[in-house]
């Protein structure tokens, strides 16, 4: 859903809101539990910091580092809506992105620049559910979240990024 708020940024570029970080997580090693955290550092080329694809050693880490495995967004609803009707306990953390959103349609983004916080950040693609995930959390994910498991994105400006933080588009 999309706001009509707007602000501007430090720049005086006008900024239109559509929602928030609920939550940042982090895995410092493939197949290791996501800790949830207040704020990371995000580098341009590199990730979030502290994260196993920051270090290069995520399941799936490409050499050379590539774009879309800098950061990954999944919506709250998407989590909450896919719990609630498949009956399983799936959370956040075993959705494996690292920052969960509320109030933002994630697929509406890929192809466009956007803010989290002070950071900004291009939408690749969308992070469709994949055997890896299906294995570690429930099998049900790969049809339960098509198309709804999230947004691979390309960090393109070095920020801080913090829970309750605005996602904004430029205007």
């Amino acid at each position: 859903m999309m706001s009509d708020r707007s602000d501007s940024d430090m720049t005086g570029m006008t900024m239109k809101s559509l929602g928030s970080v609920v939550e940042i997580l982090i895995a410092p090693a493939p197949g290791a539990e996501f800790l949830p955290i207040s704020k990371v550092r995000a580098v341009p080329g590199q990730g979030l910091e502290g994260d196993r694809y920051f270090l290069g050693v995520g399941t799936f880490s490409p050499k050379p580092q590539k774009p879309d495995f800098e950061i990954t967004l999944i919506e709250q609803e998407n989590v909450q809506t896919f719990a609630i009707e498949s009956g399983l306990a799936f959370t956040t953390a075993h959705a494996r992105r690292n920052i969960v959103t509320s109030g933002v349609r994630l697929n509406e983004l890929v192809g466009h620049e956007f803010y989290v916080g002070e950071v900004r950040i291009r939408g690749i693609r969308l992070c469709e559910p994949c055997s890896h995930l299906a294995k570690s959390s429930f099998p049900e994910v790969l049809r339960g979240l098509a198309h709804k498991g999230g947004l691979r994105a390309q960090i393109l400006s070095e920020g801080r990024i913090c829970v309750q933080d605005e996602i904004r588009l430029p205007q």
